[in-house]
């Protein structure tokens, strides 16, 4: 100890302060009957899964696989194709639909409105239906105006239902994104003296399309699984080529391998969204 009598800091804080203590236990969680019967279903549910993997494994036929398999992959690529089409050209469609509906001309509002909700209030397979049965009653005519080579094949029919839907879709996604956007956007623009059409195009829409961006991923997946339809307009894409393998093995499985082909695009697209969302969002992550 000093002269002074005073006590050194070290020797106060070791004799003066008490021990650390353990941290208390977690209280213990009473054993429900909602517990016991999530179990049991959770345990239901594994058995099915085990049981259904150990079906599959054990009635699998490389024959029928290898006798179906290119079938599949040219199915998966007109499936692909299909989808990849329609979503590129129903996003340009539905640039001048969302700015029809923002519109103030009421012509042009009415126009974008009849429009988008009855592409969005009717199912895809009816407007499937009228366009590839509807207009194909009337053969003479689109004959006449030099039509019919498009209209008598299934593929650009679905493809020009799957245009209009998903372009009523992403109208309203994009309108709801461009709306999104701070109005001080709009008035940093106009303060720089830059004209209406280079701020939309150049600050507007580049910021809609990142509000946008989860939403049109959805859209992908959801025409990704509505494109399964078009196999009943003869079209054999995935689904098309899967039902031809059924007709002809009468095996359940041809609709399992379906199955994981429309999963591993899924999965695989909902992976690359998640990595450009991420990509492009960076500079606004702290």
């Amino acid at each position: 100890m000093p002269a002074s009598g005073v006590r050194p800091v070290q020797a106060f804080v070791s004799a003066d302060l008490l021990p650390p203590l353990p941290a208390p236990r977690d209280a213990a969680r009473p054993y429900t009957l909602s517990r016991l019967f999530g179990r049991i279903l959770l345990g239901v549910w594994l058995a099915v899964f085990v049981g259904l993997g150990m079906l599959i494994v054990g009635g699998f036929d490389p024959e029928k696989f290898q006798r179906y398999g290119p079938g599949y992959i040219s199915g998966l690529g007109v499936t692909l194709g299909l989808v990849s089409t329609s979503i590129v050209l129903g996003a340009l469609l539905s640039l001048p639909v969302a700015l029809g509906r923002m519109s103030k001309n009421k012509v042009a509002n009415w126009i974008a409105y009849v429009y988008v909700y009855f592409f969005r209030g009717t199912p895809v397979i009816m407007q499937l239906f009228l366009i590839y049965y509807g207009l194909g009653s009337f053969r003479p005519q689109l004959t006449e105006i030099g039509l019919w080579w498009f209209f008598r094949e299934a593929w650009y029919c679905a493809l020009l239902t799957f245009v209009l839907n998903t372009a009523a879709y992403q109208a309203e996604i994009l309108r709801g994104a461009i709306e999104s956007v701070p109005r001080g956007q709009h008035e940093g623009a106009a303060s720089l003296g830059l004209s209406q059409r280079i701020a939309f195009f150049k600050i507007i829409l580049p910021q809609a399309l990142i509000v946008a961006l989860r939403p049109y991923g959805n859209e992908i997946i959801l025409m990704i699984k509505a494109s399964a339809i078009v196999a009943i307009v003869t079209v054999f894409d995935l689904m098309g080529e899967t039902r031809r393998a059924f007709s002809r093995t009468f095996d359940y499985q041809t609709y399992l391998w379906a199955a994981i082909f429309y999963l591993i695009m899924v999965e695989a697209l909902r992976n690359l969204w998640v990595w450009l969302e991420n990509r492009l969002t960076r500079h606004l992550k702290r």
